[in-house]
């Protein structure tokens, strides 16, 4: 009876247990099909999101949406998503090309724009700022949708101005704009200083009128004074590697020399300590066998006198070896010196390389290479110790009107007077670097935002001060600046960005300005 009593208790333990478990399996299969529901939620809307961009697509993104409806159906359909799957692949290349093919577009409608004439000033610069967008890749729809409605806006303004103006669409031929364009690549190219004359004049004939006679003339002096440089950069890198070469061979011979002499010494000591362990073992023999003391003493004499030789030999033959292998360190560190004169010469004339790639040939402040590396340095350092630092964009007022009155190399020295007063403006932590054109760009360091517009308006009053006079005319040349302050929430690019739009806002209103963005 006891043993029923404890059968039935454990019978209802289990089935009690068995009832759970049901439960929990029930609970588990409600769970996975609310997120595999809420999953199939997610494709049905991604894939109408999806709709419009390819028929076959579309068609097949349909046809799954009909059929996944449970977890069952998600089996059945594993053929379709992998048929979808490839389907998707290939409309993300198709659309890679066309967004590249559109980017090529939108740059050679740019370079169509500026080829008309009297197209307002503002004009041209939003258009060459639009032309640097364009050349990095764009990679969705939504990249170039805005640049779209950018060239739209364009084309619409420059009709509006030739419409106001009651002037008619005249077009500059294509290898004037070349010209042009090719005057501004010179910008970026640091030349020697035995060419940099050369090219100074060379580039204001390129801003001028020019034929195209005179055009495939520029270009093949510039090709050539590059590849010249090219050339002797080549030069001077096989003349090092030659000394190198050169070098290392007569340490290697050194080194061989050395190895091949010790190896024979090593072989000469061999001898002589044989024949001075033979000569110890004579002696020792003598000593047990020899009873004569007259005769032993003859023997031992004579023993030791050959002993005595063959330690000579040796200490000769060390003293050979020391002095062999002091020449052999002799020449090795002759050689290996001249080598480290070769190598610094060789180092410092890369350096001043260096420093001529990242210099701006007219004004000789840092280029936009510097300064793209310099912004990157200082967007660390904020992120690093979180203190402030701003941004300024500077741009010369009316600059085209200077270039158009008095000509570009009074244009130039306008360039480089201005240059040399924003460096002198500026405290030893703080930068400068021609940005491009009449542009230049500032770093400022550990500045409140109260007292930025103070530091930015003392650089504008400098500039404004200085007596320019052209032709014995005396004007005045004013900058408008734009700022922004770094910030964690966006990249350095962004605060460009911002700085750009304060200097837009600063030429659209007065000009001779200061904006902060804050």
């Amino acid at each position: 009876m006891k043993e029923q009593n404890q059968d039935k208790a454990q019978l209802a333990q289990l089935t009690q247990k068995v009832k759970e478990t049901r439960l929990a399996l029930d609970a588990l299969k409600e769970d996975k099909n609310a997120k595999l529901q809420t999953l199939l939620n997610f494709f049905h809307h991604l894939s109408l999101a999806c709709k419009g961009q390819n028929l076959e697509l579309d068609n097949k993104l349909a046809k799954l949406r009909r059929q996944l409806t449970g977890f069952e159906s998600l089996e059945e359909s594993l053929p379709e998503l992998v048929e979808v799957e490839r389907l998707l692949k290939r409309q993300y290349n198709l659309m890679s090309r066309e967004l590249e093919d559109g980017r090529n577009d939108l740059t050679r409608m740019t370079q169509q724009i500026q080829r008309f004439k009297f197209a307002p000033d503002q004009l041209k610069k939003e258009i060459n700022y639009l032309r640097q967008e364009l050349s990095k890749p764009l990679h969705s729809v939504w990249d170039y949708i805005p640049k779209v409605e950018k060239l739209v806006g364009f084309y619409e303004e420059l009709v509006d101005s030739q419409i106001e103006n009651n002037t008619e669409f005249a077009v500059e031929p294509r290898y004037q704009q070349l010209g042009r364009e090719l005057a501004c690549m010179m910008e970026d190219i640091d030349f020697p200083a035995n060419q940099t004359d050369r090219m100074l004049v060379l580039k204001e004939q390129l801003r001028g009128e020019v034929s195209p006679e005179e055009l495939l003339e520029a270009y093949q002096t510039v090709l050539s004074q590059l590849l010249e440089n090219i050339a002797l950069e080549k030069n001077a890198s096989r003349e090092f590697l030659f000394a190198l070469n050169d070098a290392l061979t007569a340490v290697q011979a050194v080194v061989v020399d050395s190895s091949e002499s010790h190896h024979r010494h090593r072989e000469v000591k061999s001898r002589l300590n044989d024949s001075i362990n033979g000569c110890v073992a004579d002696m020792g023999q003598s000593v047990s066998e020899i009873n004569d003391l007259t005769q032993l003493k003859e023997q031992v004499t004579h023993q030791l006198s050959e002993i005595k030789d063959a330690l000579a030999r040796k200490e000769a033959l060390e003293q050979r070896e020391q002095a062999m292998m002091q020449k052999s360190m002799d020449t090795m560190q002759k050689e290996l010196g001249e080598l480290s004169r070769e190598a610094s010469s060789y180092k410092e004339r890369l350096f001043e390389q260096q420093k001529l790639n990242q210099l701006d040939p007219l004004t000789q402040l840092p280029n936009r290479a510097a300064l793209e590396e310099k912004l990157e340095q200082s967007y660390h350092h904020f992120q690093r110790t979180g203190l402030s630092a701003w941004i300024a964009v500077v741009d010369i007022d009316h600059f085209k009107s200077v270039n158009d009155t008095f000509g570009h190399s009074t244009g130039d020295k306008t360039l480089q007077v201005i240059a040399m007063a924003l460096k002198s403006a500026l405290r030893e932590t703080e930068f400068v670097a021609r940005y491009g054109g009449e542009e230049f760009v500032l770093l400022i360091p550990d500045v409140s935002e109260e007292i930025i517009g103070v530091v930015l308006n003392r650089v504008r009053e400098k500039i404004k001060s200085i007596p320019f006079k052209f032709k014995n005319q005396r004007i005045t040349v004013t900058v408008s600046i734009g700022a922004a302050q770094m910030s964690l929430k966006e990249t350095v690019q962004e605060t460009f960005d911002r700085a750009d739009v304060a200097l837009y806002q600063a030429k659209n209103t007065t000009r001779d300005k200061v904006v902060v963005d804050v």
